[in-house]
């Protein structure tokens, strides 16, 4: 869940805390764009100075709904390689939840992004995803992160590999669960060109043999997104194999519940 701060978001904490409530969720977390520590990124993620504001703005709307929700103060990090020690820099300036980390740059490209959308026409589609996997299981190794993040995000504009990468995704999985980091099941790829959730079922299924502990996800970006498409994405994990999920605190599984 994300606020106006990032610059792609709309709408005050409390008005997505308002719709959480109208949507019966017990439980929810902000999790907006932390500052990117290469550069500033406008209309992406926060700026480094607003980060105190990002605090307040949780912390005032998680007192206000004490007794109606439980509201986490969480942060959505880019992994990027080389900037490993800014990062945790970045994080350790606050007790957070959890800390989700997000791939979305392949060297300078912003592969996710609409406005880069034109360059994938220059790349070939196998080495794209080859390289996004490997990005993905260094993210996990770097110890920065609790969750992984729509963990294939690749397939955001539908392009899809045409070679075979399940050992890709074995590999991914395998790393995770090594790693003791948690993936998402993130409905927002039903919003989306590729319309549908990240991951799909069958990368799901490989998470779910290995052990991969799991969360739910709408990454919200306008309060009508919360909770938005949570019984797809029950329906999604049960199909998957997947029988408990797991909640944050403190940056470590507080409790395990059963699906």
């Amino acid at each position: 869940m994300h606020t106006p701060l990032c610059g792609h978001a709309e709408g005050a904490p409390f008005e997505y805390a308002e719709h959480a409530i109208k949507m019966g969720l017990e439980e929810i977390g902000f999790s907006d764009h932390a500052p990117f520590v290469v550069r500033e990124l406008p209309g992406i993620t926060m700026k480094h100075e607003e980060l105190p504001d990002y605090y307040r703005m949780i912390e005032e709307v998680r007192a206000k709904y004490q007794n109606q929700l439980r509201i986490k103060i969480a942060i959505e990090a880019d992994f990027v390689p080389g900037y490993e020690d800014k990062t945790k820099a970045l994080l350790d300036d606050y007790p957070y939840d959890y800390v989700i980390g997000s791939v979305h740059y392949i060297k300078n490209w912003g592969f996710d992004n609409p406005d880069e959308r034109n360059k994938w026409d220059d790349q070939s589609i196998n080495a794209v995803y080859c390289d996004y996997y490997e990005l993905l299981r260094q993210s996990a190794e770097s110890g920065l992160y609790d969750i992984i993040a729509h963990p294939d995000l690749v397939k955001k504009f539908g392009h899809r590999a045409t070679e075979d990468i399940l050992e890709e995704i074995e590999k991914t999985a395998n790393t995770f669960k090594q790693c003791g980091v948690a993936i998402e099941i993130n409905t927002s790829g039903l919003r989306k060109p590729v319309k549908e959730m990240y991951p799909a079922l069958s990368n799901l299924k490989i998470y779910a043999k290995a052990g991969v502990p799991l969360t739910f996800g709408s990454d919200s970006h306008q309060p009508t997104d919360v909770g938005c498409d949570f019984d797809k994405a029950l329906a999604l994990a049960k199909e998957a194999g997947y029988t408990e999920y797991v909640l944050f605190k403190n940056r470590k599984i507080e409790r395990t519940i059963k699906l």
